[in-house]
Formats: structure tokens, C-alpha cells, sequence
């Protein structure tokens, strides 16, 4: 069953390259309401500005009013860290969270070399601007993890669903990527996490979803009775016999020699080698348990109009009425460009 008639895509980008920080590639929304008014959105970007050579994303904000016209604000919000091996490269997936203590806590995608496995790492933050790094991993596993949403449980716990990644011999370095699908964990003090067992959503059960999902965002339930809802964004790989180019988060001379590798131009040019991205649903009794439901936001494909004619994925939304939700999602065009783009629908 098709879902896509409940999603209204809205016109025009919310976001899209303006500046030597996000004029190369940006993605991954993450919408937050701010509590005096107004929304601000995280998002990774990269451009000239990187604040060294190999860094490969870093996260950004805008701000809005309304939460269609967005206004960037200077400087970045958080980079990864030369020093720490596991976030050297990148970090990338922001979602947020409030503490009980009215702060807030980031919890994001790290990311290094090519042999080390993407971990969860956290920020903490009083104003949503300055952000400052958490000691330590928040959740690991061997294949590697990433794309994190936090969603807050009626109990006072919280509950963090990702990404997790399986290889074959050899590890993430130099392994097949056997399967990437949903897992989750759940913590009691938004530090420490303990992985659920077994998969909330596993890859390749449909032709769409054959490279691997990347993020997955959970609703849930709104009174007695109502299930929970999963948005989650799969990517369905290249046609058969296609050459792709390595992608740059595996070419070792993107760490060794930054200024010889573009990291931006790299993962475009991977990104449009024949891999398409879509959003689906899901709809859960428990959270835990999942069954898809369809399509929520597709392009039209390769050669055709839209922003998001080649890929839709990495969403984040906001509730903004009795039902009601707008959808922030990485999109990209015929030609390459990366951009923020809307849609308004009903859960």
C-alpha cells in the first residue's frame, strides 16, 4: 500500500548551500522547537571553510519563525576532534533531546579511518548553540552504528534507534557490507545505553531498500490504542554491472593527504553512480516490533525534476498540530545537489 497521497511536499528548499561552511554537500535535518518561539535545525554540512583539511562534516544550525524560511547562523555547532581517533574524520545525524535538568543533550554519528567502526558519541548544551562534547562513546557495536534518533519513553527512560551495520571478513575496512538495519537501545540516564536485542526494522526485505537503511525516526503513540509509527530511510543499490566510484569514508588517502581528495565532489559522485533513497513507514503495538506500511516520500528518478528526484532520506519532523506533522528531509536532485526539503502529513 502506497502512503505517498499523505505526504504533501511542500514547495521550494528549506535549506541549501550558502556559504564556505555547507557550500559542498549538506544532509542529515534534525528539527527542534525552540522553547521561546521558532524552530532551529541542525544539519552536517562541509564546504571550503572545514576547519582542517581532512575533516570530512560537521554539524550547522538555522533558525526560523515558521519553520519554512530558515536563517544560518554563523559558525559551527560541532566538529569532530583530530585527536580522538573514532571522531576524527566527521560527525554527522544529529538528534536532540531536553534533560531533566532543562539542558540539552546531541547524541550524533562519529566517525574516523576506514578501519574504525562509526560509534554514537554525545553534546551537551544550556542554549542549543554552544556545545560541548561528552567524554567516551554513548553505544558501539562491531560493525559499526550510526543515523541515531532519541525518542523519549512515558517511563522517564529513552530509547535510541540507529543504524547497525554487519561485514563480512575483514571488518569495516576492508568487508562486504552484509546488511545494514535498524537496532535499538535504551538508557535510563541518557549516557548509558544497552542494546535491545535483535533488529526493530532488518534491510532487504523489498527491491527498495537493497543498500542499506540510514536513519529511522519513531512517533509514538498519541492515546490508548494507537500504534507507533517508524519513518525510516532506505537506499536501494546501483543496477547490476555498475561501476562505482569508492566512496570517500574508504579511500585511506582521504585521511592521509586531505587536499587530494574532495570529499564532497567523492560522495556525490557515489551517491549518483545508480543508488536511489526513499522515506517508509512502519507501524509498531510496542515500539519494538515492526511492520511496514508503505511509502511516505519518493522522487521521480534519474534525469527528472525535483529536489528530490534521486534521493529522500535521514528525515526528522515536528508536531505541528493535532496530528499534524512536517517532515525535514536530505534531498538531492538530477544533478547532485544536496539540499533540506519539507513535506506535511498525518501520522
Amino acid at each position: 500500500m502506497s502512503l505517498t497521497h499523505r505526504w504533501r511536499k511542500e514547495a521550494g528548499p528549506r535549506l541549501q548551500g550558502s556559504r564556505a561552511l555547507d557550500s559542498s554537500k549538506l544532509q542529515a535535518p534534525c528539527i527542534v522547537r525552540i522553547p521561546a518561539g521558532g524552530f532551529r535545525l541542525f544539519y552536517t554540512a562541509v564546504g571550503p571553510a572545514k576547519p582542517y583539511p581532512t575533516c570530512q562534516g560537521y554539524i550547522l544550525s538555522a533558525v526560523s519563525d515558521d519553520g519554512l524560511v530558515f536563517r544560518t547562523e554563523p559558525g559551527i555547532r560541532l566538529a569532530p576532534q583530530p585527536a580522538i581517533a573514532y571522531m576524527s574524520l566527521r560527525v554527522i545525524g544529529a538528534t536532540v533531546t531536553q534533560c531533566t535538568d532543562g539542558r540539552w543533550r546531541m547524541y550524533f554519528e562519529a566517525r574516523g579511518p576506514a578501519d574504525q567502526p562509526t560509534v554514537i558519541c554525545s553534546a551537551i548544551s544550556s542554549d542549543l548553540l554552544h556545545w560541548e562534547h561528552e567524554d567516551g562513546i554513548r553505544l558501539q557495536r562491531p560493525g559499526g552504528l550510526g543515523g541515531p534518533r532519541y525518542l523519549p519513553l512515558p517511563d522517564g527512560r529513552g530509547r535510541l534507534y540507529c543504524f547497525g551495520q554487519e561485514f563480512g571478513p575483514g571488518g569495516p575496512k576492508c568487508g562486504v557490507r552484509l546488511s545494514q538495519s535498524v537496532v535499538s537501545a535504551i538508557t535510563a540516564d541518557g549516557l548509558c545505553f544497552e542494546l535491545e536485542p535483535g533488529y526493530r526494522m532488518r534491510d532487504k526485505q523489498a527491491e527498495y531498500d537493497t543498500a542499506g537503511i540510514t536513519a529511522a525516526e519513531v512517533i509514538p503513540p498519541s492515546g490508548t490504542g494507537d500504534c507507533w509509527t517508524m519513518f525510516f530511510s532506505a537506499w536501494q543499490n546501483v543496477p547490476p554491472g555498475t561501476v562505482v566510484p569508492m566512496h570517500p569514508s574508504k579511500d585511506p588517502n582521504a585521511v592521509t593527504d586531505g587536499l587530494s581528495v574532495d570529499f564532497a565532489a567523492a560522495s556525490i559522485a557515489a551517491d549518483m553512480a545508480g543508488y536511489r533513497s526513499r522515506i517508509f513507514v512502519a507501524h509498531s503495538p510496542d515500539g519494538l516490533l515492526w511492520e511496514r506500511a508503505g511509502c511516505a516520500i519518493e522522487g521521480k528518478g534519474y534525469g527528472k525534476e525535483g529536489l528530490d528526484a534521486v534521493h529522500a532520506e535521514d528525515m526528522s519532523l515536528v508536531r505541528i498540530g493535532e496530528g499534524k506533522y512536517r517532515m525535514y528531509y536530505a534531498a538531492c536532485d538530477k544533478n547532485g545537489n544536496w539540499r533540506i526539503a519539507s513535506a506535511v502529513g498525518k501520522v
